[in-house]
């Protein structure tokens, strides 16, 4: 059998005229039906595509909507209600803290190579430093005329003696100690005595001082509500007093001075953050301070809440913390063996701050307090 052959000498039905199998070759040399395609491993490309990788605008969005919805809740604390457990009060007593999601989020973000979370956690991160960042930072200036220090010495506290002798030696010109046991009472008085030749005490709140102190009465904080507690006689409410106004006599004119210990806050599941007791005490003190007449006040107490609490509007709206004008951070003040929160509180009106600080603990459950003040 013989072979077929064109001009050309090639096999015809086989070879065409550039030498290729036809059928098989094109005359670039690739092969028919592929031409044109880039080699992809399957599922890469086309509509069945199913394992693409997503870009870094488009991972992390349920990351990115927390980090938003922690914004606005820092933003608009004011606006959350305390018609239900008080918790606007809540929200507002640990505030401060809600800022430690913002690291727990980028921490995900960086996890996940999310750049969308991290830009949208650009807004809590400026409302937590527009709220505290001005706390960060040393504000205390050198200087001052007076020392002013207050401590709730803890009616339980084993160490009356020691806590004393740590607040003689802490170099306050004026003293306010709060929730004094009356078994604990003559300690305090006697080792007091030797720095302090004045000092007053009304029920279980008192003020000790260098300085002469004249015009010394009770302040109503409301620790008896309703008719049956308006009907008790002013001796046995003086037993349990918790509020104080005294006037220290200084070389630059008369300073009002408040101690004040409200009432105490609960927290639990179902009823939130029980305050009405505390929140009327701060109503009170309130408009106490209003109706000072005298120009310099300072407010020293355990007033069982922060600045940031709207419960506290009524003083916070006349006076300014020590603290946040002249600190150097939050100051927590309780619980002394690992503090959260300041509870306790150096107010001021008509003098300046000059620095504000805590004290090293004592026998007591929560930490004292001190600022520097000037006129």
């Amino acid at each position: 059998m013989t072979t077929q052959v064109d001009t050309a000498g090639t096999a015809q039905g086989d070879v065409d005229t550039a030498g290729t199998t036809q059928g098989d070759v094109d005359t670039a040399g690739t092969t028919q039906g592929d031409a044109g395609l880039p080699d992809a491993g399957p599922g890469e490309h086309g509509p069945g595509r199913t394992g693409a990788r997503t870009g870094p605008w488009k991972r992390g969005r349920a990351l990115a909507a927390v980090a938003l919805l922690l914004g606005l809740f820092m933003l608009l604390h004011a606006s959350i209600p305390n018609r239900v457990g008080n918790l606007g009060s809540l929200v507002e007593t640990f505030l401060p803290w809600f800022g430690l999601g913002i690291p727990v989020l980028l921490a995900g973000a960086v996890l996940r190579r999310s750049v969308l979370a991290v830009v949208a956690l650009l807004l809590p991160a400026l409302v937590w430093l527009n709220l505290f960042g001005g706390l960060l930072t040393d504000k205390s200036h050198p200087g001052g005329d007076l020392t002013v220090v207050s401590h709730n010495v803890g009616a339980d506290n084993p160490d009356a003696v020691g806590t004393a002798r740590a607040l003689a030696a802490s170099g306050a010109d004026v003293l306010a100690l709060e929730e004094l046991d009356p078994g604990a009472l003559g300690t305090y008085e006697k080792e007091l005595a030797a720095a302090y030749p004045h000092h007053t005490v009304l029920g279980t709140v008192g003020v000790w001082s260098r300085l002469p102190l004249s015009d010394t009465r009770t302040v109503d904080v409301k620790m008896d509500a309703g008719p049956l507690g308006d009907a008790k006689p002013a001796d046995v409410k003086l037993e349990y007093n918790r509020g104080l106004r005294t006037t220290v006599a200084t070389d630059h004119g008369p300073l009002a001075v408040y101690v004040a210990h409200l009432g105490s806050v609960r927290v639990n599941p179902r009823a939130g953050l029980s305050s009405g007791r505390r929140d009327a005490g701060a109503q009170a003190l309130g408009r106490a301070v209003a109706a000072e007449r005298n120009e310099r006040v300072v407010l020293l107490g355990d007033l069982n809440g922060t600045v940031d609490d709207r419960a506290y509007k009524g003083v916070t709206s006349r006076m300014r913390s020590a603290q946040e004008a002249a600190g150097d951070g939050f100051g927590f003040s309780w619980p002394a063996t690992f503090p959260v929160v300041r509870i306790d509180q150096i107010l001021v009106r008509g003098v300046e701050p000059e620095s504000s600080w805590v004290l090293p603990a004592t026998g007591s459950d929560h930490l004292p307090v001190a600022a520097r003040i000037s006129w």
